[in-house]
């Protein structure tokens, strides 16, 4: 069965000074990296989610489809909403979702997390001392529920926490790295 992949992109990028999806990775923008490394790890399709100066992204990236978040200034959960629905007339019965801000994350990372995807299941990665990241994987039985209980900036992360011992949690700390760019000084050196 096909999953999909669900990127959140949408943020301003306030602590680091410009949208994340504007950074410059390796001669390209940081959204067409992660966008690729969802292509790469087989999704279908690869749903984008874009709102700060989404204009000015769409413009400079080239990305598979996009979403623009009219309310993205409320936070994550209101882009993983836009995502979600989005994917509702797909056949998809998972989608993998990443965030941006991860340039250390690996088309393994998300085959890993994504085997044996169904409709029912719930998985995330996990990394150095059993910390809990991304990509996720949320069965499609869940993404009515999962857009419910994404406010804020908190995502599906209150979801899976009261799904316990349901979520498969997926050692990828070999294969990726979960540092995220939130700081001008953590974005230094990224296009080289």
């Amino acid at each position: 069965m096909a999953t999909a992949g669900l990127l959140l992109a949408a943020g301003a990028g306030r602590r680091l000074g410009m949208p994340k999806a504007l950074l410059p990775y390796r001669g390209r923008l940081l959204v067409e990296h992660a966008a690729d490394v969802l292509t790469t790890a087989g999704c279908r399709p690869v749903v984008v989610v874009l709102g700060a100066e989404a204009d000015r992204v769409q413009a400079r990236a080239r990305l598979p489809e996009v979403v623009v978040n009219g309310d993205w200034a409320t936070g994550m959960g209101s882009s993983l909403r836009a995502g979600l629905s989005a994917l509702t007339d797909d056949t998809a019965e998972a989608a993998v979702v990443t965030l941006v801000d991860m340039p250390g994350l690996t088309a393994a990372a998300v085959r890993r997390v994504a085997a044996d995807a169904t409709a029912d299941c719930l998985a995330q990665a996990t990394y150095r001392d059993g910390r809990r990241g991304h990509p996720v994987l949320l069965g499609r039985l869940h993404w009515p529920a999962v857009a419910h209980a994404a406010t804020g900036d908190r995502g599906a992360r209150d979801y899976l926490r009261a799904r316990g011992d349901t979520v498969r949690l997926v050692p990828c700390a070999d294969v990726a790295d979960d540092t995220d760019i939130d700081l001008p000084e953590q974005a230094v050196g990224l296009d080289a």
